[in-house]
């Protein structure tokens, strides 16, 4: 009998898969179509919301921890990519080009990902533990007895208020690395600024700033939706809202590293915005 019992929930694994994962689609796609409703109908929640990520008690912590993680991290990619990418060019009698090394790829790969993990610690990790609780202590319930929609009003004002969160602190991350590799190449490796800035702004073009934001704002919507999900479908108590916020870490993780390959090979990958002809 137990024998005949693995085997059943062996074969019954890839419909179990198909079926959680047939649920998250459904989930996101309601959340999103909620989206014009929920600013029309929910605005203060939002409002609310948005205060709470940017500013407040519960807020200053998350807020303060999201900017704290996004300014260390890529500070210190930043640094890594002025000391790696000088030594490697200045092997070759190439060192000048170091501007261009921090222009091309702090922009189009290293801040928006750093951007997106330091979100998902976060704010994310926090949504889910919100929801998580929420849910476990019957709150979500409640709500639809009421007649409030707890999808729009839970999980939909959340998604808006951390797309429109991500930009400041998106900003100051991008800013952060820029300058950290500014100043280990120029008062480290003693590279003129002249020299530097010469070479950074030639290689900077705005469309990539416009593009790296694009690829922070998809993955905002990204991470928000898999924690929101996790939390919102929470079960087993206290315990259970720590699997489901350790579940929603790890796919937005792998999420974003994902989507980072497809969303630049999608803006890149066929074009380039930037050229090196001698």
């Amino acid at each position: 009998m137990t024998f005949l019992q693995g085997a059943k929930r062996i074969a019954n694994r890839p419909l179990q898969t198909l079926d959680n994962l047939g649920d998250q689609m459904s989930f996101y796609g309601r959340a999103l179509l909620w989206t014009p409703r929920t600013l029309r109908r929910y605005m203060k929640e939002v409002l609310r919301l948005l205060a709470e990520v940017s500013f407040g008690s519960g807020s200053l912590a998350v807020i303060g921890g999201t900017v704290g993680v996004m300014v260390g991290l890529t500070l210190f990619t930043g640094v890594l990519v002025g000391l790696q990418g000088y030594s490697a060019l200045n092997s070759i009698g190439t060192s000048a080009f170091t501007g261009f090394l921090t222009a091309f790829f702090n922009t189009r790969e290293i801040a928006p990902l750093v951007a997106g993990l330091a979100l998902s610690a976060t704010v994310g990790a926090g949504f889910t533990a919100q929801l998580g609780a929420m849910r476990i202590s019957e709150e979500i319930d409640a709500l639809e007895v009421m007649g409030v929609p707890s999808l729009p009003y839970l999980v939909t004002t959340r998604i808006i208020a951390g797309f429109v969160a991500v930009i400041p602190l998106y900003v100051i991350g991008l800013l952060s690395s820029y300058l950290a590799s500014r100043l280990v190449v120029i008062y480290i490796y003693n590279q003129s600024a002249g020299t530097y800035d010469h070479y950074f702004d030639l290689f900077l073009p705005p469309q990539d700033v416009l593009y790296s934001f694009i690829k922070v704002l998809l993955f905002s919507v990204l991470i928000i939706l898999s924690h929101c999900y996790f939390g919102y479908r929470a079960t087993g108590g206290p315990a259970g809202v720590g699997v489901a916020v350790g579940k929603a870490v790890r796919l937005s993780i792998v999420t974003v590293s994902v989507m980072n390959f497809f969303i630049g090979f999608a803006i890149w990958g066929t074009d380039v915005t930037v050229r090196i002809a001698g």
